[in-house]
């Protein structure tokens, strides 16, 4: 069966976007997105040298970001792979910070689906709350809807209670009507919240890009109304661009979207620099690199 796109304005999108991300935010409004961006974050570590000594030790930061700074929240969930879901649970546990796990053969998802579903069935046991998975590129850019379906559908199965993200990698997406389209896909296939990029890509969360994929979540909350999430991850490194993300998401769909439930930020470096800013806001300079940690 022939893929029928729906057109979407490239220059429309990134003008409205980029228009987005020049608006002014004052003190208090900037203290009070700080912390609401931080409450999103899936703290991340996704590298072959990580240690259960490491996931430990995000996993305090996720639970208290800044221990002079009680007012802050925790992180929405701390994202480790497979193998350190048990680690990553011992330590969270009783927090409310959940446990989150890359699967299906992250972050190229070159496995079979029987290795994909056992994986995912594998990270659940030990405790993940959250599968992020990432669809087959090569089914999606051949055409192949069919099967990029049928894998969302086994793994969201495997899942069981636990809830599902399902990565796009925008960045090996053609056209913006290409991630409308797989946003829609991966929706009507199972996915709790859309995803767009593993982080490892040249690029990932652009405004353009997120912007596209929250007008495709509130066109189907118009004509559904199912709430689907979004998750920006990959190249939101700094609060600017956290702050516009939110602003994003507000005006794309309104104030109760301005949760963890619904939307989320994937980073590993975000977090220092919103503490940064924010110990700014108080003292009216920053801090010493050196104060926050590095991860």
């Amino acid at each position: 069966m022939s893929r029928r796109l729906i057109s979407v304005d490239r220059v429309g999108i990134e003008e409205r976007a980029a228009a987005l991300g020049r608006r002014s935010i004052k003190h208090e409004a900037k203290r009070l997105g700080i912390a609401l961006a931080t409450s999103m974050i899936d703290l991340t570590t996704l590298e072959g040298a990580d240690t259960p000594g490491k996931v430990r030790h995000l996993a305090a930061k996720a639970v208290c970001p800044d221990p002079a700074r009680p007012e802050l929240p925790s992180c929405a969930a701390v994202c480790v792979y497979p193998a350190l879901v048990g680690v990553a649970a011992e330590a969270l546990r009783g927090s409310g910070v959940a446990v989150a796990s890359v699967s299906t053969g992250f972050p190229a998802g070159q496995t079979s689906l029987e290795v994909k579903v056992e994986e995912t069935r594998e990270a659940v046991a030990a405790g993940a709350d959250e599968i992020d998975m990432v669809i087959s590129r090569d089914a999606y850019l051949s055409g192949d809807d069919a099967r990029v379906a049928h894998e969302i559908e086994r793994v969201k199965e495997a899942c069981g209670p636990a809830h599902l993200k399902v990565i796009l990698e925008t960045a090996e997406l053609p056209t913006y009507a290409h991630v409308r389209h797989a946003s829609q896909l991966a929706i009507d296939a199972g996915a709790d919240v859309i995803k767009t990029s593993t982080g490892k890509a040249a690029t990932g969360a652009t405004p353009g890009v997120v912007l596209v994929m929250l007008e495709t979540v509130r066109d189907h909350a118009w004509r559904t109304g199912q709430l689907v999430g979004v998750k920006a991850a990959g190249g939101v490194s700094t609060t600017k661009a956290a702050l516009h993300m939110l602003v994003l998401v507000k005006e794309t769909l309104g104030d109760e979207w301005l949760t963890a439930d619904r939307f989320r930020i994937g980073a590993s470096s975000l977090l220092n620099d919103l503490l940064m800013q924010y110990a700014k806001l108080d003292s009216g300079h920053y801090g010493r690199p050196e104060d926050f940690s590095k991860e």
